[in-house]
């Protein structure tokens, strides 16, 4: 089993699942969430609009529309400064992948969840989405392949340099369907 950091566009990739970084109201207007209704249809938000509200760590699961993807699980993660946020991204990483475990599926990618408009440090949640997707994946699970797609070089860097920090050596690059034009890095 690996964890994979890349860099690229997260709606382009054929797993089974990609991960949303919603928010409570499952409204899609921005950032990640946006670029996921945009490329996949409007079919994402309306079965989202059934699902919501959800809490800040909760995940749910739509249909991908058009997307390459199967599914979309969306996950609100914290607002950095209203309290407990460390643990509020670890419970959305962590009920995420077990809604993809509950599902039987077996690959699936996350983006830097809350680094965006609701300003996380993103070093800080590198370090706290690879820690819990490794405890994760050291139990009983479907899943074969996580995957971190980060959008620009500056979070790909941040992920990376987590990875070091925690001491993972690079694993042999996998026979997967993310295309070419992506960078990539593994851990173990």
């Amino acid at each position: 089993m690996n964890i994979e950091i890349i860099r690229g566009d997260i709606t382009t990739l054929a797993v089974d699942v990609i991960v949303n970084a919603a928010n409570v109201h499952l409204q899609h207007g921005g950032g990640v969430a946006w670029a996921i209704v945009k490329r996949g249809g409007r079919i994402i938000q309306e079965e989202s609009d059934k699902l919501a509200p959800i809490k800040t760590g909760d995940a749910v699961i739509t249909t991908g529309g058009k997307l390459p993807a199967k599914f979309v699980i969306h996950t609100a993660g914290p607002i950095w400064g209203e309290g407990d946020e460390d643990n509020k991204l670890r419970r959305s990483i962590r009920n995420s992948l077990a809604l993809a475990d509950e599902k039987g599926l077996k690959s699936i990618a996350f983006p830097a969840i809350s680094t965006g408009i609701y300003r996380f440090p993103v070093k800080r949640a590198a370090k706290l989405m690879l820690a819990e997707a490794a405890e994760h994946l050291r139990g009983s699970t479907k899943l074969e392949r996580v995957i971190f797609c980060l959008y620009d070089a500056p979070t790909h860097q941040a992920f990376a340099a987590a990875r070091s920090d925690a001491g993972e050596a690079p694993s042999s690059q996998p026979n997967g369907q993310i295309p070419k034009e992506h960078s990539r890095s593994f851990l173990l």
